[in-house]
């Protein structure tokens, strides 16, 4: 049901106010033509009473109660008026059950004889009360409005037939059925216009919105140039009120984008500094302690590896200081050089590196035979890949296979390492190519690793116009890097 519900397709603001304001127009046209159909069926009718009335006062006028019953007669009505009254149906029935009288006299003047049955109906369906009422005599007749007295014994009963009140009731139907459709059309094409003019401020509103939407706000410097028009942002109306509030929004985020800008501009320029300040101390380091363990004569073990301790850890800073100054001039924008690098025999080389450099993993080279180049800066691509499989093999066990594969695919050469590690947790695959990213306490760490060599990975990948993505499960981990062939 929930599924059901957002996957199907909402209205827009304007097709409803469009189709509500519609529903309800045509509501009002249909209560109007129900209460004047109504009303003109009740006038009809009570015009057709009167007829009723007049006809049975007729009759009396011919002779039906002899002068005596007490029907009413119109004015200058007497008892010799010879004609039956065009359009009225008379029935007259004598004391003793025989009718005297049975015909209707049409609009044209021409008698219809009403059957015995048709009698025997109206004799059983009206009272002599005067009081008129419907009765449906079928055939050729139908529908009568009938009224009857009696006096005597001798019952007179007339009527006028409703087919001209039904004629006239359907074609005003018919007319107003039309007149509404006409007029229910010209209102949803005029309510269609207006709620389209009405709604462009909102429409210009979205415009801004969805423009700032598209631009690049995670990294680097973020200009918002985009702003709500000022004719959009007026507190007297509801759209306004949301223009102006997008732009005070706008303006927020522009102000905190500057402030985060500044701030990882003056944190690049410290670490950028700071690099550049500890190379030289750090080479003295490296330095004394190189002579001081050349002259220091015969050591006892601690001293030697505290010598050495002194050696490596001074190696693994420099190494450190190198990666955060490549970093600050990556982020800096500084170009790299170009020049066509072999990717192929650069993939050869770090797989026979990682050979040598450890025989505990199984390292294995997929390329194929045509030699695949990039445009790029070649020692900067040896770092990524270097990178990468040094990657693989701190974080898998001894045993584990790491290869190396190397295919062109399109325009672009893709790069894949791939390892049967344990896989990444999924608690850092979110922030793995982040600086000083590192893995829970279930990963190796042995080799000291700095959490940096993916985040110089992926910065040197992105300076080559390349991308670099990860897919891991338990079992295989890959890292696929594509850059624009040669």
């Amino acid at each position: 049901m929930t599924q059901r519900r957002s996957t199907r397709r909402r209205w827009t603001l304007r097709r409803t106010l469009v189709a509500g304001t519609s529903v309800l127009v045509a509501l009002a046209f249909v209560v109007m033509s129900v209460a004047t159909i109504l009303s003109l069926r009740s006038f009809a009718f009570d015009r057709l009473d009167e007829q009723v009335r007049e006809g049975l006062s007729f009759a009396a006028g011919r002779g039906g109660f002899d002068g005596r019953g007490d029907v009413d007669r119109p004015p200058g009505m007497d008892a010799a008026s010879p004609a039956p009254r065009v359009g009225t149906l008379l029935v007259v029935i004598a004391g003793d059950g025989s009718v005297q009288t049975s015909e209707y006299t049409r609009a044209d003047g021409t008698e219809v004889a009403v059957s015995d049955d048709q009698v025997a109906q109206l004799r059983s369906s009206v009272a002599t009360d005067r009081t008129p009422t419907t009765v449906d005599l079928g055939g050729d007749l139908g529908a009568f409005r009938i009224a009857a007295a009696e006096n005597d014994g001798t019952t007179v009963i007339a009527g006028n037939s409703e087919a001209d009140v039904t004629a006239t009731t359907s074609a005003l139907t018919g007319i107003l059925v039309a007149v509404s459709a006409v007029t229910l059309l010209i209102a949803v094409l005029t309510l269609s216009l207006f709620v389209r003019r009405s709604l462009r401020p909102l429409d210009r509103v979205a415009d801004v919105a969805q423009r700032v939407s598209t631009l690049s706000l995670d990294a680097g410097s973020v200009d918002i140039p985009d702003r709500v028009a000022a004719a959009d942002t007026d507190a007297d109306t509801e759209v306004g009120r949301v223009g102006s509030s997008l732009n005070d929004l706008l303006g927020h985020v522009q102000s905190s984008l500057a402030a985060r800008q500044h701030s990882e501009e003056q944190l690049r320029r410290f670490i950028a500094d700071a690099s550049h300040e500890l190379r030289t101390p750090l080479s003295s380091i490296r330095g004394y302690a190189q002579l001081s363990l050349g002259e220091a004569g015969p050591m006892t073990p601690t001293q030697a590896r505290s010598f050495d301790r002194i050696e490596s850890e001074a190696e693994r800073m420099a190494s450190l200081v190198d990666d955060l100054l490549l970093l600050a001039r990556l982020d800096a924008g500084q170009p790299l050089r170009r020049e066509e690098v072999e990717l192929t025999l650069l993939a050869v080389d770090a797989v026979s590196d990682a050979q040598a450099a450890d025989a505990t993993h199984e390292w294995r080279l997929d390329v194929t035979d045509d030699l695949i180049s990039v445009p790029g800066d070649e020692n900067r691509l040896r770092q990524v890949v270097a990178n990468l499989l040094r990657n693989a093999q701190t974080h898998t066990p001894a045993g584990a296979v790491v290869t190396l594969s190397l295919a062109r695919a399109g325009g672009e050469a893709v790069l894949r390492v791939a390892d049967t590690g344990p896989g990444i947790d999924p608690g850092i695959a979110e922030r793995l190519f982040e600086r000083f990213a590192r893995g829970d306490d279930s990963r190796n760490r042995d080799a000291g690793s700095t959490g940096l060599g993916l985040s110089i990975a992926l910065a040197i990948t992105a300076a080559h116009g390349g991308s670099i993505a990860v897919e891991s499960v338990p079992g295989r981990t890959v890292f696929e890097v594509r850059l624009p062939a040669a």
